[in-house]
């Protein structure tokens, strides 16, 4: 009986030691677990008070600032008075310099209006002058247009026989399709201007010397013109440039041939160029 009784206490202290062992390894499982959830707390709490530090030096910064800006708007506020007075002078003056810019405008608009209508007008005489004397070489007749001004440059062969001033009949043909485009401009004056090269003229010849023949060549242009076609006198001149205005070498053969021409110089008449600008002060798109 009483080594049952022993061994039942035995298996009573064996079973008790069992279940400490157990809970034992229970408790240290979640000391461990409540550990790591501290230290895992424990950084984070750093971290927060790290943000926090950082936001209250950020909000002093921003306080900072906000007292500048105070007191620079105090300064504006109370600046507004002499500005508000330099304003209304500024404007002013501001108002003025717009007028008279605007004038200046006007006037640049005016002058670009105007020449561009001359330029159209040129434009156009030009194409008639080489719509009807197209079939003439290059050498003979050059049509140009310089700084606004139309140029006919025909060749003296064409129009004269050498050493004489009397038009030929081929040159009555290149003249009167000439006369045929100038006559349908109303608006233009031209002048005619006849050079020679720098040969003297001899002594046998019925002339004193080039500015003769010059001026008679461009004389017999112009009696033609009017004579045999009609052309109005009054919108013509007639000038004699002599050798002095060459366009080639005189020391050449070919030279002295280009520079023995006749010049009929086309241009706007001065009141017409001035009428297109008034013209332009009546345009909307001015205005």
């Amino acid at each position: 009986m009483k080594k049952i009784l022993l061994l039942g206490a035995v298996g009573a202290l064996f079973l008790s030691s069992c279940v400490s062992s157990k809970k034992y390894s229970e408790l240290e499982a979640k000391q461990k677990e409540t550990q790591d959830l501290l230290d895992s707390a424990t950084v984070k709490l750093n971290s927060c008070l790290e943000e926090n530090a950082t936001a209250d030096a950020e909000l002093a910064s921003l306080r900072e600032q906000n007292a500048m800006l105070r007191a620079n708007n105090q300064e504006l506020i109370n600046n507004m008075g002499n500005l508000t007075t330099l304003t209304t002078k500024g404007a002013e003056n501001l108002e003025k310099s717009l007028e008279s810019l605007a004038e200046k405008d006007l006037t640049i608009r005016k002058l670009q209006d105007a020449v561009t209508r001359r330029d159209s007008i040129n434009l156009a005489l030009v194409q008639s002058l080489k719509g009807v004397l197209g079939n003439l070489d290059d050498e003979d007749i050059n049509i140009s247009v310089d700084k606004g001004v139309v140029y006919v440059n025909i060749s003296d062969k064409l129009l004269f026989a050498s050493g004489s001033a009397t038009v030929t009949r081929k040159a009555k043909e290149v003249l009167g399709k000439v006369a045929t485009v100038v006559k349908n401009k109303p608006d233009f004056e031209f002048m005619v201007e006849g050079h020679t090269d720098s040969d003297k003229v001899k002594s046998t010849a019925p002339f004193k010397d080039n500015w003769d023949l010059s001026v008679l060549r461009a004389t017999a242009v112009v009696r033609t013109l009017q004579n045999d076609f009609g052309v109005a006198p009054a919108r013509m001149t007639a000038a004699g440039r002599a050798e002095y205005v060459p366009i080639a070498d005189n020391e050449t053969s070919e030279g002295k041939a280009k520079n023995r021409r006749t010049r009929i110089v086309v241009l706007p008449k001065i009141d017409q160029f001035y009428s297109m600008i008034e013209e332009g002060l009546k345009d909307p798109s001015i205005n």
